[in-house]
């Protein structure tokens, strides 16, 4: 017999079926057994008598997550006993025969709850059971759904699918490569893809209108709750005769308000989405990744305060620094030890310490408020906007600084507040960021996001002396405050590729070893062109409200970057390391 789900059993009333499943529960009540049995569809009580003899020997033999398969007669159950709390409430299954299909040792984590107690390790490594938890379920069958959605869109505007090796060369794409050993040629190394940034670029020289593709990616970064470690998925996108920014933005954009409104069901904060300058989002905001569902926007004061008795911000704003302010509403009401704690995490971020003043029953209440002057102190109200109730909290130091500090204590703030309505999205596009930026720890210039882009204004805005005034046309969507977004137009012209590494040093012979293939592309009519990438694992962490990735994965790795359930990464042979030509010494 065929075998029939149990979201089917509600249209066989009085007939014969075969279900099969895992046990959810078994309750014995003397004269008859009751099972629940679980598909993947859902769970149907299953009512086995004394009578059907076999059939009640293999009942109670049974115990959580045996599989089983039963045939039976579906039934309408008596009035009161129908169940409101599952969808197959009103029948239960009559069992006439049974089979043991599969037996199971008791289980090591919880499965029959989403809410389980087991620690995420222990989830992990036992993945393949935690995956039949009903939330897991929904997660799977949801993402599944969520790429249709993606291909849907893609389709319709006349993107192309490829996909492009995982075997490939090492790119210079922010963060460490995954080497791969080659056999056939020894002492050489394949890398896994950070991203197919150069071979979409290649497909545009190809003649390939629209790219796309949801690209598998490879990154040896350090993980954490909103980024995968190892591999990862991004929906990678490329246009050719395309020769600014504003373009892909405005494809892209419909198909990200309709997984807000349309897949998530979530509010749009504006349906206008914003494009900021990177250096303006981090003037106001501290971030070049801003939460817009609040407000709470750093106030420069460094204009108001230069000839202030407080000899702190004094001497930061003559010294070049900056004194910025945050207001927060209702910060009135934090204790000693919270803004002891907030303190923590500005020397955290690099802050000598956080000034502050508290507006009660209108009065300003302060340790400072004793060296700043009734006008400045009036002032510094009024610009932030701080009413009774409210606290003000101030940065003094380098901008950088000031900004960095600030940024974490506004998302800090609406955290505690509850700023953050998980039913609203906010988008924004950070553009124009810097071409180049100071690394500090080499102690000289190095590219903002990668050598791929365009610099605004061409090769001649690269032949500047002011190399970290140059401006990329790069641009990144953020959703909620997290990045899930980053593109660019494209750099498609060899002279511009030679002039953006010579500025850092390089001469043509190292542009041609490592990007050789693209270069030599270029020469051979290479179209403008620009794209993005769309991390699609953090946003449907962001749509289906999760604040830890890997929920929304299948298989992820944990916190420490191991695979507790496959135990990997893990030792080779030495008969395979000889075969790599790979020999290790102390």
């Amino acid at each position: 017999m065929t075998r029939t789900l149990v979201r089917e059993l509600a249209d066989s009333v009085s007939q014969s079926v075969t279900v099969s499943g895992w046990v959810h529960s078994r309750r014995d009540h003397g004269g008859l057994i009751f099972i629940d049995l679980r598909d993947h569809t859902g769970i149907i009580q299953l009512v086995i008598q004394p009578e059907k003899a076999a059939a009640f020997d293999y009942a109670g033999q049974l115990r959580d997550e045996f599989v089983i398969s039963v045939t039976g007669n579906v039934k309408e159950r008596d009035e009161s006993l129908k169940n409101p709390n599952i969808a197959t409430g009103d029948i239960e299954l009559v069992v006439e025969t049974m089979r043991i299909l599969n037996r199971s040792e008791a289980l090591p984590i919880p499965i029959h709850s989403d809410t389980t107690q087991a620690s995420e390790e222990l989830r992990l490594k036992y993945r393949y059971l935690d995956l039949r938890r009903s939330k897991m379920q929904q997660t799977l069958k949801q993402r599944a759904a969520y790429y249709k959605v993606l291909r849907d869109y893609m389709e319709a505007n006349e993107f192309t699918e490829v996909t492009t090796p995982i075997l490939a060369n090492s790119s210079p794409e922010g963060a460490r490569d995954f080497l791969v050993p080659s056999r056939v040629h020894p002492g050489k190394f394949y890398a896994l893809p950070q991203a197919p940034q150069q071979f979409k670029q290649l497909l545009m020289v190809g003649g390939i209108s629209r790219y796309y593709q949801i690209a598998t990616c490879f990154r040896d970064e350090d993980p954490r709750a909103d980024r995968l470690y190892g591999d990862f998925y991004q929906l990678d996108l490329e246009m050719s005769f395309v020769e600014d920014g504003e373009t892909v933005r405005q494809t892209m954009e419909p198909l990200i308000k309709n997984l807000v409104t349309d897949f998530a069901h979530k509010t749009l904060v504006t349906d206008d989405i914003p494009r900021i300058p990177y250096q303006e989002a981090m003037d106001r905001f501290g971030s070049d990744k801003p939460d817009l569902r609040f407000g709470m926007e750093l106030i420069n004061l460094s204009d108001a305060l230069a000839g202030t008795g407080f000899g702190v911000f004094a001497n930061t704003i003559s010294g070049g620094g900056v004194v910025k302010a945050l207001c927060v509403e209702g910060g009135a009401s934090l204790s000693r030890s919270q803004i002891d704690h907030y303190t923590a995490i500005a020397k955290s971020e690099g802050a000598g310490g956080l000034a502050y003043i508290i507006i009660e029953n209108g009065e300003v209440k302060s340790p400072i408020a004793k060296f700043l002057s009734s006008e400045e102190l009036s002032t510094i109200q009024s610009r932030t906007g701080a009413k009774d109730g409210d606290a003000i909290f101030f940065g003094a130091d380098k901008r950088e600084i000031v900004n960095k500090v600030l940024g974490r204590l506004r998302s800090e703030f609406a955290d505690h507040f509850n700023l953050k309505d998980p039913n609203k999205v906010a988008l924004a596009w950070v553009i124009d960021f810097p071409f180049y930026e100071w690394d500090d720890g080499a102690k000289k210039i190095d590219f903002g996001h990668n050598p791929f882009s365009m610099p605004k204004g061409g090769v001649e805005a690269l032949r500047t002396d002011d190399k970290l005034a140059i401006v990329a046309d790069q641009y990144d969507m953020v959703m909620n405050g997290y990045e899930i977004c980053s593109g660019a137009v494209r750099n498609h012209n060899p002279e511009v590729m030679y002039e953006a590494f010579g500025a850092l040093g390089y001469d043509t012979q190292y542009v041609d070893a490592k990007f050789g293939a693209l270069i030599n592309a270029f020469k051979f009519g290479a179209p403008p062109h620009a794209g993005c990438a769309f991390g699609v694992d953090r946003i449907f962490m962001v749509l289906t409200n999760e604040t830890n990735i890997r929920e929304v994965v299948a298989f992820p790795k944990n916190g420490s970057g191991i695979d507790p359930m496959m135990d990997s990464p893990s030792a080779v042979d030495e008969d395979q390391l000889r075969d790599l030509s790979i020999t290790f010494t102390d």
